[in-house]
């Protein structure tokens, strides 16, 4: 069974554009299956961190969106965390919206007294 996944990538901040796009396509290939559609992309850029992250001030930023087996995860965590241009990433199941929480504090009734 497929879910939706959301990865959001930091690369060190040196690379070129094409080097980011070549480890993509070489992380997607990972986790491609038939039938179902290319992971969606969203290049954020060059970015300030907001710590350093391995001597590093700023990273490249990539948040992508796909649809995966939970068997194919492993080995593409395993890539990405072998890859000495990838500063960071993380890796979420994309659950949908998200509800809204309900603020805390006085209801309406107590606000007429």
């Amino acid at each position: 069974m497929t879910r939706q996944y959301e990865v959001v990538y930091i690369f060190d901040s040196a690379l070129e554009e094409a080097a980011v796009n070549e480890r993509l396509t070489r992380f997607n290939a990972l986790i491609q299956q038939d039938g179902v559609e290319a992971p969606q992309m969203n290049h954020w850029g060059k970015r300030t961190l907001a710590y350093p992250i391995k001597k590093h001030e700023t990273g490249y930023y990539v948040v992508a969106k796909f649809d995966a087996e939970a068997a194919a995860l492993p080995e593409f965590e395993r890539a990405i965390k072998l890859d000495e241009g990838v500063l960071r990433f993380l890796v979420v199941v994309n659950e949908g919206a998200q509800p809204v929480p309900v603020t805390a504090g006085k209801s309406e009734e107590e606000d007429d007294e």
